[in-house]
């Protein structure tokens, strides 16, 4: 769960902060910038999982030097930032699994990472220039800190007390930058316990974040930082993707573009849980009636066609007969997507999705607004295979769907706006900000 980002040099991004809760919109018009929150913390994720060089290929650019670390770069057109810097505060799971499959319990589970990067020209023959890192820090966040900067509605014992476990020993945080005697930047690891002297690595030479390198459990909280960061996931459902079928051995895990939701969704049809046969009919029947407020829908399976070893979606309308998913309008398969994220208990950490409102008829915005809200973690109980530590922001420009978010949870809203700062140079520039409900609790 990211409950806090600070931005200051990727893109129009200066000096930017936000505090995000469970569920999250961030509104307002086309041009402001709503999607650079998305593609910084997507840059993160990505950094969390790929070297420095590959990170910039990840992101959303907007000219065709796709790749170029420049381009993340704020810049006015004259001048540009020659440092990006993030902040995030999260919390990480209380158990992880490695590379090799063998679990581990952090030390602390509410933690803070900050990040610096620079840029290096390219030298010689090089054509690019690449990403240095400068900066690299993960630290525990107290449960005091917690009871300060957890402000959005929840239970403290059923919620925070469940989610918020560990109590580190170290005397050093877990990642951290020191200068040497020649005057280098290093970045030290510490282990979770006391002993043992911090590792250092050179910054400059770094090819990768210190946290993309915890594969193993000899830093399990560490690991567990990098696994909550790699669970961040941009969703841009396609009905394309969606329309296709998959093969017996497609993914079992939908993708960011909507792609395998078959496959998912058999998978879950068909799954054991807690040792119960599985109960294939109970799961569409479930499936059929999350989306009933949405569309016609009678009931909903999953053709399998052991020919040509495919597996197709299917919807009986009110009208009957089954129709396969390439016969479906694109709200449909969008409210089908949403509707299996929210059955399957697997799907947690942040979801980020743009305009989910795009394809969906306005009589149906209110019931797509259930839905995707419904998509968060309950925070008056505990999380659990049934309530799923999942947390969800949206971005938009609809003012119906604002109108039915704020009624529904107006400590949702942000409001996008640009403003008049100084720019790293000390000129006027613009930049964005995300401005609450007054009288919510991030007020």
């Amino acid at each position: 769960m990211l409950t806090r980002i600070e931005v200051d040099g990727f893109k129009n991004l200066l000096g930017f902060e936000a505090e995000f809760g469970l569920f999250n919109c961030i509104a307002g018009p086309n041009a402001v910038g709503k999607s650079n929150v998305f593609d910084a913390i997507e840059f993160l994720s990505a950094l969390a999982d790929h070297a420095l060089l590959e990170g910039p290929n990840l992101v959303r650019t907007t000219t065709k030097r796709v790749g170029d670390p420049r381009e993340l770069f704020w810049t006015d057109g004259s001048t540009r930032a020659t440092a990006m810097r993030f902040a995030v505060e999260m919390i990480v799971p209380d158990r992880v699994e490695d590379d090799f499959g063998r679990v581990a319990e952090p030390s602390t589970t509410y933690m803070r990472y900050e990040l610096e990067l620079g840029y290096e020209e390219p030298s010689g023959l090089d054509t690019q220039g690449r990403l240095v890192l400068r900066h690299e820090k993960l630290e525990h966040l107290t449960r005091e800190d917690a009871r300060d900067r957890l402000r959005f509605d929840h239970s403290a014992k059923r919620f925070r007390g469940e989610i918020l476990k560990g109590h580190p020993t170290g005397k050093h945080p877990f990642i951290y930058t020191e200068k040497d005697e020649q005057g280098q930047v290093t970045i030290k690891v510490s282990q979770d316990q006391h002993g043992g002297r911090p590792s250092p690595s050179p910054a400059h030479s770094a090819k990768a974040t210190i946290i993309s390198s915890a594969a193993t459990t000899e830093y399990p909280t560490i690991l567990a930082a990098r696994r909550e960061m790699q669970s961040w996931r941009r969703l841009a459902l396609e009905p394309a993707a969606m329309r296709e079928p998959d093969e017996f051995w497609a993914p079992k895990r939908m993708a960011p573009n909507g792609a395998h939701v078959a496959a998912t969704l058999y998978s879950l049809a068909n799954r054991n849980h807690d040792g119960a046969e599985p109960d294939a009919d109970a799961v569409y029947a479930e499936l059929a009636n999350r989306m009933s407020d949405l569309v016609q829908v009678r009931s909903v399976r999953v053709g399998r066609d052991d020919k040509r070893e495919l597996l197709t979606i299917e919807l009986e309308g009110s009208s009957g007969g089954f129709l396969p998913a390439r016969a479906l309008s694109d709200g449909t398969l969008r409210f089908l997507a949403l509707a299996v994220l929210d059955i399957d208990p697997n799907v947690r950490g942040v979801l980020c999705m743009e305009e989910p409102e795009n394809g969906i008829h306005p009589a149906r915005l209110e019931a797509m607004v259930d839905l995707v809200c419904g998509l968060a973690v309950a925070p008056s109980e505990a999380p659990s295979h049934t309530n799923p530590l999942r947390q969800v922001i949206v971005n938009t420009h609809s003012p119906g769907l604002v109108r039915f978010i704020h009624a529904r949870d107006p400590g949702g809203l942000l409001i996008a706006k640009l403003v008049s700062i100084r720019s790293p140079a000390g000129s006027p520039t613009h930049a964005l900000r995300l401005v609450p409900v007054i009288g919510t609790w991030r007020t």
